[in-house]
């Protein structure tokens, strides 16, 4: 097997960073929050010459969920997480699109499956073990590889920043805890993608993040 690949493809007027994690040898992976633009998150796989082998979610929003239900259908992959927290969330996607006006193929999500912390999900030999971040959305999830030392943390965790909490479900208390018991302890040399915008290091945000003071 090969090295761990990362590809961003961000997406909708949110600028998401959908991910295809992948390995460079095999080129078989997987697609993480596919949050709409499905034509383009094929186009990708199929100019990088992917084989995606299921698609990952890391929470219930629209703007990490909105293509999820259109890609799976079209790559005919199974589609896990988040923590069944986020059913609400899921259930209610085509109301959340309603409410921002991007009513484009977004569809309510069922998962195949559900995750739970401590669980691990992955493709080819590349293992993610599951922690159960809620805060930003009750059932978020977070993927981390420990061979790898990268992180993809969804709307948890950003450069500088922390996710939202004002949204239904959120709660900043429970946010912060998230990220101080369960992400930074993984290690300051942990590289992580985030759901927006540029991801970084845990131990940079450990020193210098403003909300984790």
């Amino acid at each position: 097997m090969g090295a761990l690949r990362v590809g961003i493809i961000p997406v909708t007027p949110f600028q998401q960073n959908c991910a295809i994690l992948f390995d460079d040898s095999e080129k078989r992976g997987v697609v993480v929050d596919p949050g709409g633009e499905v034509d383009r998150i094929r186009a990708a796989i199929e100019d990088n010459g992917i084989t995606i082998e299921a698609i990952w979610l890391t929470h219930g929003h629209i703007d990490h969920a909105g293509g999820a239900m259109e890609l799976k259908e079209a790559l005919e992959v199974s589609l896990i997480g988040p923590h069944e927290a986020d059913r609400e969330l899921l259930d209610n996607l085509e109301t959340q699109a309603r409410m921002f006006g991007l009513t484009d193929g977004v569809r309510n999500v069922t998962p195949d499956r559900f995750l739970a912390e401590g669980e691990t999900v992955s493709f080819g030999d590349h293992v993610f073990e599951v922690l159960h971040c809620p805060g930003h959305a009750p059932g978020h999830v977070v993927f981390f590889n420990r061979a790898a030392r990268f992180a993809h943390v969804g709307d948890v965790l950003f450069s500088g920043s922390v996710g939202r909490t004002d949204l239904p479900g959120g709660d900043h208390d429970a946010l912060i805890r998230s990220i101080k018991e369960k992400l930074l302890p993984l290690g300051d040399d942990v590289e992580f993608l985030c759901g927006h915008g540029l991801g970084g290091r845990f131990g940079d945000e450990r020193r210098g993040n403003p909300f984790l003071v």
